[in-house]
């Protein structure tokens, strides 16, 4: 359960560092420019911290430093793998298994020679660490998979009239933490009722092109909300 709770831990210093701190301006440096990118290191920085807090072990610390360091390696390569014509529309989701698959590592590692001892949590908490990671998932992040699944399948859609500036990313997460409480609070008809009604919604309007569009975006998040939610209380909720 150690390595669970550590790897719950680590997942949420991944969320907050390469998605909720991490601005659009740097992300967009770090695709152009690599290594020769000044947004890198401060953004490695960021990882490190994530990582090391996230921990909650001062011993964490070399494991730390080594996850920043390969995640400079990978996100300093991200032009090359974005430049490669076979593999530039699935760059993001290779970027972010390779980052993955560093701190699941790191995690295992770790526990089975040093032995992860926290003075705050301990694995106990492991349903609550989980429950955490997956509402945070659920916010930026989920936006920017959704954003990428339309690029990985060449979907588009030039918006023209006037809408709300990030209108639809907040009505993205604020629908996500709904269907995630309600299906963890077993209450599935409810879950129903809104996909429902907002499908509704968006077929009064007019514009067929926008509303397939917004429409596939729609069930894209409630299938990221539904999945984390029914991990949870399938396999995760005491």
């Amino acid at each position: 359960m150690d390595i669970a709770t550590l790897i719950a831990l680590q997942t949420i210093g991944h969320l907050l560092a390469d998605y909720t701190f991490q601005s659009k301006k740097t992300a967009k440096s770090k695709a152009k420019k690599g290594f020769k990118s000044k947004h890198l290191k401060w953004h490695i920085l960021t990882v490190f911290i994530a990582s090391f807090i996230t921990s909650l072990d001062y011993r964490f610390l070399p494991w730390a430093i080594a996850i920043a360091g390969i995640h400079w390696i990978i996100d300093g390569l991200k032009p090359q793998l974005l430049n490669n014509k076979w593999l530039h529309k699935g760059a993001f989701f290779i970027d972010q298994l390779l980052h993955i698959i560093t701190y699941v590592a790191a995690s295992i590692l770790y526990v089975n020679i040093m032995g992860w001892q926290s003075l705050i949590l301990d694995a106990t908490y492991f349903p609550i660490i989980c429950l955490i990671a997956m509402f945070l998932l659920c916010t930026k992040p989920a936006n920017i998979v959704i954003k990428e699944i339309f690029n990985l399948f060449s979907v588009s859609f030039t918006e023209k009239s006037q809408d709300l500036p990030n209108a639809g990313r907040l009505i993205g997460i604020t629908e996500r933490w709904l269907v995630l409480v309600l299906i963890i609070v077993g209450q599935f008809s409810a879950v129903g009722f809104l996909i429902t009604a907002k499908s509704i919604l968006r077929f009064k309007d007019g514009d067929y092109l926008k509303t397939e569009y917004v429409l596939i975006g729609t069930m894209l998040s409630f299938a990221i909300a539904i999945g984390c939610a029914l991990l949870y209380t399938l396999f995760i909720a005491p």
